[in-house]
């Protein structure tokens, strides 16, 4: 899976962008900067495949950042702008392609495509759309083999995705995407996944939020755009 960063100080349109990327499947976004100086920081940390880079930032703009990065260690480069006459700028500064803002599916998909031609090897594995019965995990120097329903959440953070059941967590080298469409485990924030039959307790917050209370006490977060799915799922209003 390609990793990605993304860069915007606008947090509605860094945030609008990181849901598209991770509903195409192809793309794990490990991490999200506000500003030119934290990116600097991330990218050397964490060495991204690419990074979607607004070019329009305060004190340092994105071009300007660029020429900070070491352009034989640098990661492929996406700028995000709403600008069109940047367009051209941008691949002069070898760029490997640009979207303009707000960015449309269909375009970010192409780009996508593109970038898993050249980061990614061909993955000859066979395909398979069976559930999965075990999910394997690690933990306290030993290999888990959890059942889907002992799970109670599933979430990503930067060190990687973690399930929870009543009295474990764990770590797994299957992704949320995977844990999804191969476990009853359903959506419920982009960072997160939940058992339906693991839910207690649905508290709604301010802004459309809400949080989920499980069978075993552990807070999940719900963001708005996945409370509605929640509700319709269970009948409610």
């Amino acid at each position: 899976m390609i990793k990605a960063l993304v860069i915007d100080d606008e947090k509605y349109a860094r945030e609008e962008l990181i849901d598209l990327l991770e509903e195409n499947g192809s793309v794990e976004v490990i991490g999200e900067c506000s500003n030119a100086i934290e990116a600097l920081k991330k990218i050397n940390a964490l060495k991204p495949d690419v990074i979607f880079l607004d070019i329009q930032m305060p004190q340092i703009t994105g071009i300007e950042m660029l020429s900070m990065l070491d352009p034989d260690t640098m990661p492929k480069v996406v700028f995000v702008t709403a600008y069109d006459e940047y367009a051209l700028k941008a691949f002069e500064d070898n760029a490997f392609d640009y979207l303009l803002k707000p960015v449309e599916t269909c375009r970010l998909t192409k780009t996508i495509k593109r970038l898993v031609r050249e980061c990614q090897p061909a993955d000859y594995s066979p395909l398979t759309t069976d559930m999965l019965e075990l999910i394997p995990c690690s933990g306290h120097n030993r290999i888990l083999l959890l059942r889907p329903d002992e799970i109670e959440t599933a979430f990503s953070d930067l060190s990687g995705v973690h399930v929870v059941s009543s009295d474990t967590k764990a770590t797994t080298q299957l992704t949320l995407k995977t844990l999804e469409e191969k476990t009853p485990l359903i959506r419920c924030h982009r960072q997160y996944l939940i058992h339906p039959t693991a839910i207690r307790e649905i508290r709604l917050l301010e802004n459309g939020l809400a949080e989920i209370t499980t069978l075993s006490n552990h807070q999940v977060p719900v963001s708005r755009r996945y409370l509605k799915e929640l509700k319709d799922r269970f009948g409610l209003s």
